[in-house]
This record gives structure tokens, C-alpha cells and sequence, in this order.
């Protein structure tokens, strides 16, 4: 007994030396694909070259590598279990599916199954169809006229899906318009190696959650069996087909609304982006759509020069406005202008607003491109994950909520009431104040409350002061607007002026421990404002780079860019050689250069964002129908709640 006790420490002992030697292989692998031994891949001078023997060594080291690395795969695999699956991230999906078979049926034959699937699925091969690599997708929009009695309301309901996300093109209104190839993708040591362009057929999985039953946390289901459907949107990215002469455009970029972080992030990106694609007019519409109409704002010529360093500051190079002139007005100056592509940065509004327009050149038959930028600090945009601004906007509101907890713990009985952004939902609330975990009340439009009674925020507020000593509430700008007194008040977009709720909790918190003789120190934080004016910070910095791109052009090769940095000497040349190399397989088959096309590829009426974190091209009409607001059963708010521990307060 004890000497097969032994034997299995030993094999336990050789199986974990070899779990380190494979995860150490790994590494090497990646670092060997840089160095193909057939010729047609590798520069043989590279080998050759005297000066650099020691990247022909390195090669060689790391092909040896390889040899170890499939070794230890063999030795591993017989010294497992049967049903062990190792380095399947090396092996070829024809080299997988025969053993994943096999453990299907061993399981079958065995009466077990997969603990967390209905079944075990096989890896698709190059040969199978993207559609059959489903991800199960819902919906609760749209399905208040389906007849689930009919047998075929799922065909149905995919087909209107279809139909609803088709994405405007100019061929619909100049159906002889003739393409042009795109060549900026040259520049690789061997055209068959370029596989950057996108499909027109290529779609995008909307949401990706299998909901098994109706009660599931967050079940969002289209019938009462909640029923999966796939639900397709077009994936962005770039097309071989452009529909514009670079030489001829003339671009336009335009922002709308309140100002958010990344604005000047994405004027700069779409200027640069344009400029490599060889645009050579490229101009700025000062103060939103305003700029269209008073003839006192001359449009801003733009270029790289111009907005190199733009990003580093925050708000809007262009200006930023509500309302404007008619659409008439604003496509007549569209004409008058030349201007045959159009850029709009804004939120739902705005889209609105870009949506009319290209509707009104389809009826014009003007040869136009309007292309949307979806710009909200609210986050409030429809079917995307998120928008530029909200991440920023985020990690700027934790300074103020900071700032009341050191305020209110500071304090005897204090009571620190910060307000953030949110006119019809409450995700920079919610986010900021889950991610700080010092808030111990959040309130969001989403959900009603009231402030007196039993259940009611002051009270609640009373017990904590009574228990901990102080007290943060977080509240969002549109929350709790059924206690305030309303007006019929509109701002220059058409939206209605919400009372101060920030200002009410703070009056009726020192009203209310007034009349308890219970003394309170109530600090009030209102950092809109700085918020909506600061610099973007890193990740919504590579948002708005990524959407400048998508909403204009082009996939280019970075071998210019190399060749630039190229000295006279034949050393630094073969360096520049390797280093192209190592780049071509460490970032996975350029997938770092895969920028897209919209206005060129003769899209319009569209929108470009993130759905499922893959970059989609949306109809504007389906992202701006409602603003896109907090479910109180989601797990994102729930989790808020136990956050903040707070109960309900109705």
C-alpha cells in the first residue's frame, strides 16, 4: 500500500515538473513563430549577416525549444489520465476534435456528463460556418407583437431582427455606383499573408448569455421559455471596397450636446485617420450644429499638425452647443460647403439630429456619408457596452465621494451627499459608488424611494448615524424627481430641467434631524462639472481611438513606419528585419492593425460602438428609440446593494 502510495507522489511530482516546463514552453513558443526556418519567411541574409550571429543562435534556440515543447506534450498526455486535455491551446482543431470525441463517449458510456453544458461542444474547424458557433442571445425589445402560437415566430422574429439592424449604403440610392479597390494594406513581405479585411457578411453575437429559465438573475428572455435566438449585428472593420475617392472627400466633424471626456481624443484620431487615408480637406464645425447656420463661425480647418496634441487637455477643440438650425438648413450647408462626409459626436439627441440629416441627403440624392460617434457620460446609449467618457467619468467621481466620506467620518454625525450625472439612468452612481465602497445609500432614477416614513432615506440615515456615526449618499441628477416640484422648463435640446435632488436630500436631512434634536453635519458635493471637463484617462483614451478609426477608414501597414526608422548601417537594417518578424507573430497576425472602414466603405445613417467587446456598425434609429437604463433585478445592481447594505426605500 504504501509503496503505491509512493508511486503516485511520484507521478503527481513528474506531472507538476512537467506543468512548469509546458507553461515555460509556452512562452518560448510564441518567441520561436518568430523565426520561420522556410525560406520564403525568412531573410536568409538575416542568417547570414556576420554581424548578427546571435539572432541566428536565438532562432535556433527557440526551434529546439519547440521540439521540447512537443515532447513534453507527448510525455504528459500518456502519463495523464485518459481524459486529460493539455496543450490544446497548440494543437490544430482536427488534432482536438477526434480526442474531444472520445471523451464524449467515454463520458456518455459512463453516465457523466458536463457539469456546467447540456453537451460537450467541439472546437469549429476552419471549415464550419461562423454561424454554427452559437452563443445563445435575448431580448426584450421588440416582442410585444410576436405570436408565440406560431411555429415559426422564431424565423420571424430573426428575419424583422435582420431587416431592423441593416445598415444603410450609399449603393441603395446610387445602386451603378462603381467601388474602389483599397490598397492601403501594402507594404507586407508577401500579399498572401493579408488577411485584415472584413466580410460584408461578417456579424457580430449582440449578447452572449444562454438563459436556461425565466428566473435566472438577469434573464432577459424574447418568449415564456426564454428560448435562445441569435441575434446578428454587422461587425466593423475594414472593407476591400471603398465608395469614396480619398481625393475628393471632404470631411466634416461636428460636436453636439455637453461636453464628456474623449472628445478631443476622437477629433484626433478621425483627423489622423483621414489624413493617412489621403484626405486632404478636412474641417471642424465650430459650437455643435449651431456652426452650420450663424455665419459668424467660420469652420476650422483641421490636420494632424492641428490636433497632434489636443487629447492631453480635456473638453472640445471644436466647441460644444444645444439645439440648432432646421435640417434643410443644415444639409443646404452640407452643399453649399462640399462636404460629402460628416462626423457626428453626440448623444441620443444628437444621433437624432445625424439621423435626419442622412435621411434628408437620401431624399436629396446628395452623394453623403453621416457617420455617429455615440458621446454620453451617462452611459445611456442602447445595445452597447459602453460609451467614451463613462470610465472616466467613473474614476472622477470617486475623488468627490472621497471626499464627502473624509468630510462626514471626520465630523460629528456627518453626513457627506454627493450628486453625479444621470438624467434617466443611474450607471456612473451606481459604478462609482461599487467601486469605491464607501457609499452607504445610492440612489438612481431607476428605482423609486422616499424620503419620510418607516422605509423611508431619513430614516435610514438616522440609523446609521445612530450605528456607524456618519453616513455618504450618492445620488444621480435624475433620482427621486416625483418629490420635487416640477417645471415645464427646456433646455436648448428639448430636455427637461430636473429640480436640484442633490439640493432637497440636504435641505430635508438637516429639517428632519433638526426636528430629532439630533445634531448633523450635512457637506453637499456637486463635481459635475469638473468631471465633464477633464482629460479622458487610459482606457477611454484607447476607446476614442479605436472609434475615431472605425467611424473613417482604413487598415495600413506598419513596414512604412519600420522603414522610417531604418539606418544607414546594415546592422541596425537586419535588426529592423528581426523586429519586423517577432512584431508579425507576438501580436497575433496583425490583429493590433485591424482599423476600420465606415464612411469610406459607403456606410451612413450608422452608428460605431462595442457590443459583446467586438466593434459593431448600428442604425442610428435602433440605438436612440429610449436611453438604455439600470434593471433593478441586474446583477450589477444587486451587487450594488450589497455594497452599500442599504434596504428599500419604498
Amino acid at each position: 500500500m504504501q509503496s503505491k502510495s509512493k508511486k503516485t507522489k511520484q507521478k503527481a511530482g513528474i506531472l507538476q515538473t512537467l506543468k512548469r516546463a509546458r507553461r515555460t514552453a509556452l512562452h518560448l513558443t510564441a518567441w520561436t513563430k518568430a523565426f520561420p526556418t522556410s525560406p520564403k519567411l525568412f531573410p536568409s541574409q538575416l542568417v547570414r549577416h556576420p554581424s548578427l550571429p546571435h539572432y541566428f543562435i536565438l532562432s535556433l534556440s527557440l526551434c529546439v525549444s519547440l521540439q521540447l515543447f512537443q515532447t513534453l506534450a507527448l510525455i504528459e498526455t500518456k502519463l495523464s489520465a485518459p481524459r486529460n486535455l493539455c496543450f490544446m491551446g497548440t494543437l490544430s482543431h482536427a488534432a482536438i476534435a477526434p480526442r474531444l470525441a472520445a471523451l464524449h463517449h467515454h463520458r456518455a458510456s459512463h453516465g457523466l456528463s458536463h457539469p456546467s453544458s447540456p453537451s460537450l461542444r467541439l472546437p469549429a474547424s476552419n471549415g464550419v460556418a461562423k454561424k454554427s458557433r452559437v452563443v445563445f442571445a435575448q431580448s426584450k425589445s421588440h416582442n410585444q407583437d410576436i405570436d408565440f402560437s406560431d411555429p415559426d415566430w422564431k424565423s420571424k422574429f430573426q428575419r424583422d431582427f435582420e431587416r431592423r439592424f441593416n445598415i444603410p449604403h450609399i449603393t441603395d440610392v446610387f445602386p451603378n455606383l462603381t467601388p474602389v479597390i483599397e490598397d492601403f494594406a501594402g507594404g507586407y513581405p508577401s500579399d498572401e499573408e493579408w488577411h485584415g479585411y472584413i466580410n460584408n457578411n461578417d456579424r457580430v453575437l449582440l449578447k452572449t448569455i444562454y438563459y436556461s429559465s425565466p428566473t435566472s438573475a438577469g434573464a432577459e428572455c424574447i418568449d415564456p421559455n426564454c428560448t435562445w435566438v441569435e441575434q446578428w449585428v454587422h461587425r466593423a472593420g475594414p472593407r476591400e471596397k471603398i465608395y469614396f475617392k480619398p481625393e475628393e472627400v471632404k470631411a466634416a466633424i461636428v460636436t453636439c450636446g455637453g461636453l464628456c471626456p474623449g472628445l478631443n481624443d476622437v477629433i484626433r484620431q478621425i483627423v489622423i485617420t483621414l489624413e493617412i487615408y489621403g484626405v486632404k480637406k478636412i474641417v471642424g464645425i465650430p459650437y455643435g450644429y449651431r456652426g452650420f447656420s450663424d455665419k459668424e463661425l467660420a469652420e476650422m480647418p483641421l490636420s494632424r499638425k492641428v490636433v497632434q496634441n489636443v487629447h492631453l487637455s480635456g473638453g472640445s477643440l471644436l466647441g460644444v452647443s444645444r439645439g440648432g438650425p432646421s435640417v434643410s438648413e443644415m444639409v443646404d450647408s452640407l452643399e453649399e460647403r462640399g462636404i460629402n462626409m460628416l462626423f457626428v459626436l453626440g448623444g441620443n439627441g444628437t444621433h437624432a439630429g445625424a439621423d435626419a440629416i442622412h435621411n434628408e441627403c437620401r431624399k436629396r440624392r446628395l452623394r453623403v456619408a453621416v457617420v455617429g460617434v455615440p458621446k454620453t457620460i451617462d452611459n445611456d446609449i442602447l445595445l452597447m457596452d459602453k460609451t467614451f467618457g463613462f470610465d472616466t467619468a467613473v474614476e472622477e467621481a470617486q475623488r468627490a465621494i472621497s471626499s464627502a466620506y473624509i468630510e462626514a467620518h471626520s465630523a460629528y454625525h456627518g453626513v457627506g451627499i454627493v450628486k453625479l450625472m444621470g438624467r434617466s439612468s443611474g450607471f456612473i452612481a451606481m459604478h462609482a459608488s461599487l467601486s469605491s465602497g464607501q457609499i452607504d445609500i445610492c440612489l438612481i432614477p431607476e428605482v423609486p424611494f422616499q424620503m419620510h416614513g418607516p422605509h423611508g432615506i431619513l430614516h435610514h440615515l438616522k440609523y446609521l448615524i445612530q450605528t456607524k456615526g456618519s453616513a455618504v449618499v450618492c445620488v444621480a441628477e435624475g433620482a427621486g424627481q416625483n418629490l420635487l416640484q416640477k417645471t415645464n422648463a427646456t433646455d436648448a435640446s428639448g430636455n427637461v430641467v430636473f429640480g436640484d435632488i442633490g439640493v432637497h436630500i440636504q435641505q430635508e436631512t438637516k429639517k428632519y434631524f433638526k426636528e430629532a434634536g439630533v445634531p448633523v453635519d450635512v457637506k453637499y458635493i456637486d463635481p459635475t462639472y469638473m468631471i465633464r471637463a477633464c482629460r479622458a484617462n487610459a482606457s477611454d483614451g484607447i476607446l476614442c481611438a479605436v472609434l475615431g478609426q472605425n467611424a473613417v477608414s482604413l487598415s495600413f501597414s506598419p513596414t512604412p513606419t519600420l522603414t522610417h526608422t531604418h539606418t544607414h548601417t546594415q546592422t541596425n537594417k537586419y535588426k529592423t528585419l528581426f523586429l519586423w518578424y517577432l512584431l508579425r507573430t507576438t501580436f497575433n497576425m496583425h490583429a493590433w492593425l485591424q482599423q476600420v472602414h465606415g464612411a469610406f466603405a459607403g456606410y451612413s445613417g450608422i452608428t460605431v460602438g462595442t457590443c459583446n467587446t467586438h466593434y459593431v456598425y448600428l442604425p442610428i434609429p435602433e440605438v436612440i428609440s429610449h436611453p438604455r437604463l439600470i434593471d433593478p433585478n441586474s446583477r450589477m445592481w444587486h451587487r450594488c446593494l450589497t455594497s452599500t447594505g442599504q434596504p428599500d426605500f419604498v
